[in-house]
């Protein structure tokens, strides 16, 4: 059975594993912003987004949603070896591999709004086209809110030395051609200053980040 009408076929790789030491080692995809967690609202985006299985790289904690959980081994090895530990998971999950990966950081208040840009721009890229990763700011890929194609992505996969632990992940996309999605919400450099939490880009590094999103939640909910 294929994807339901209007949406990609896909999985999701979602991240939520880091040490987060600029939130003193708080567990930050428990945070919340707007009355729900950070992972839930990362479970969201891909849940809507027609996304099955739902690989979840990290400790197990509570989420609204259907996921399945892995983690990479050894545990805070860095976003590649996450998004490398979540794709093993994926692939021996399924009968048939997705074409498409989503891979998202659990460290976005608007991965809701984000997700959708990226999966109604991949159907109309090329077929020489690896990966639509949204665009900060300054319009640089923030390759931790994409989706890849799969095979592309489990080829790069396989030349990571080390299962990417402590990789970069520049390193994972090196020959990957990327489209950029540019953010509707984003003011441009502007927006690196105080209204830089509006960005659908934002994602949550410190307190003042997780303070800056709250004010920025559309009803306003602080903590």
């Amino acid at each position: 059975m294929g994807p339901p009408r209007g949406m990609i076929d896909l999985s999701a790789i979602l991240l939520a594993g880091g040490r987060a030491r600029r939130l003193d080692g708080a567990v930050k995809p428990l945070q919340t912003v707007g009355g729900r967690t950070l992972l839930d609202i990362a479970v969201s985006a891909a849940t809507g987004a027609g996304a099955d299985p739902i690989i979840t790289v990290g400790p197990v904690m509570p989420a609204a949603g259907a996921v399945r959980w892995t983690r990479e081994d050894p545990p805070f090895g860095g976003p590649v070896a996450g998004v490398i530990a979540g794709f093993h998971a994926m692939t021996t999950a399924v009968a048939a591999v997705p074409a498409w990966t989503l891979v998202l950081a659990c460290d976005l208040p608007r991965a809701d709004a984000a997700v959708p840009l990226l999966t109604a721009a991949a159907p109309l890229v090329g077929a020489d086209v690896d990966a639509v990763c949204l665009g900060d700011a300054t319009g640089r890929p923030q390759f931790l809110v994409g989706l890849f194609r799969s095979r592309a992505l489990g080829a790069q996969i396989e030349r990571m030395p080390r299962s990417g632990r402590d990789a970069a992940v520049r390193e994972l996309v090196a020959d990957l051609a990327v489209t950029v999605v540019g953010d509707p919400h984003s003011g441009g450099a502007a927006a690196l200053s105080s209204d830089r939490a509006a960005a659908l880009s934002f994602d949550v590094d410190t307190w003042e980040d997780l303070e800056a999103a709250r004010r920025a939640g559309e009803d306003g909910n602080r903590e």
